[in-house]
């Protein structure tokens, strides 16, 4: 029987530590596409008919609420505009932050970051809310802010100047001559 050498070993033991490592990388045991349900609602009751464009920086994507779609993951914020046709109803949202996903911290504890990275550029590691409840408002019903009031500002205070009188000199009494 022939016994392995060491650098036999050595190359076995670190492909085996490889494919562990990356056993914990969301991008191979998770997904870059995630299903959300997008709802919207106008004074505390559900809209339905509304046409919502998604959108990050890998795609975009267009939905009816209520629906579900599937969309591409990323660690950009999504961007979410509905419209209701027929209806004075808009909302935009643009800050619809990604969380970390439990795949992440695998990668970062396993391949010591290196998978963290990977997952970062595919999305992978990240994950947007399940359900998406965007709140429609009618533009005309939102009181416009109050437009500035121009205050003239008072006139300059202008220090008040004592004038006082000329007089003329007075001669001088004539001289005394004792």
């Amino acid at each position: 029987m022939r016994v392995p050498s060491s650098a036999a070993l050595a190359a076995f033991a670190a492909r085996t530590l490889l494919l562990f490592g990356l056993g914990g990388c969301a991008t191979l045991t998770g997904n870059t596409d995630q299903m959300v349900l997008v709802q919207t609602i106008q004074d505390n009751r559900e809209l339905t008919g509304a046409g919502c464009i998604l959108s990050n920086d890998v795609g975009k994507w267009f939905v009816t609420t209520p629906g579900r779609i599937t969309i591409r993951k990323s660690q950009e914020p999504l961007k979410v505009d509905c419209r209701k046709h027929g209806s004075p109803a808009i909302a935009t949202d643009d800050h619809i932050d990604p969380k970390l996903n439990g795949s992440v911290w695998g990668n970062v504890i396993l391949t010591l970051g290196v998978g963290y990275f990977v997952d970062r550029n595919t999305g992978a590691g990240f994950d947007y809310p399940s359900i998406l409840t965007i709140v429609m408002q009618d533009p005309a019903r939102l009181a416009p802010p109050p437009a500035p009031i121009a205050v003239k500002p008072p006139p300059a205070a202008v220090p008040e100047t004592v004038v006082q009188p000329k007089v003329a000199p007075s001669p001088l009494p004539n001289p005394v001559v004792y």
